[in-house]
């Protein structure tokens, strides 16, 4: 994983954490990568990692299984969906509509855009 500078490790790891459980690859009640196995595969501390995790604990995304790890919550999806649309909303979009007013991009052709993407996916 290549890390940027702009943002803390331990949130981008957060973030990939959310990537996995919106495509599905990690599934609801089923165990989430070890703490360990998580940070050799970043190849990062082990703590950074931890912080993480305890940041997924704290939103109540993962939880822990006594002896047994973390396992993925039964409404992750939904909630990392509502932290991710927050996220969009209050950073993305904002820099979004201030590059549109430089550019000078109306709202109806950004909807005008999105209504052929949308037809040319289905």
């Amino acid at each position: 994983m290549d890390f940027k500078a702009n943002k803390p490790i331990y949130q981008q790891i957060v973030d990939f954490c959310f990537s996995k459980i919106l495509t599905r690859e990690w599934h609801a009640e089923e165990r989430v990568v070890s703490v360990r196995e998580l940070s050799a595969q970043l190849a990062v501390n082990s703590r950074t990692v931890l912080k993480a995790y305890e940041y997924l604990q704290a939103e109540n995304i993962i939880y822990p299984e006594r002896g047994m790890g973390f396992y993925l919550s039964k409404d992750a999806v939904k909630k990392v969906m509502k932290i991710q649309k927050k996220e969009f909303f209050d950073n993305q979009l904002a820099d979004t509509f201030r590059h549109m007013e430089l550019l000078g991009i109306s709202i109806d052709e950004i909807i005008e855009r999105y209504n052929n993407l949308k037809k040319n996916s289905s």
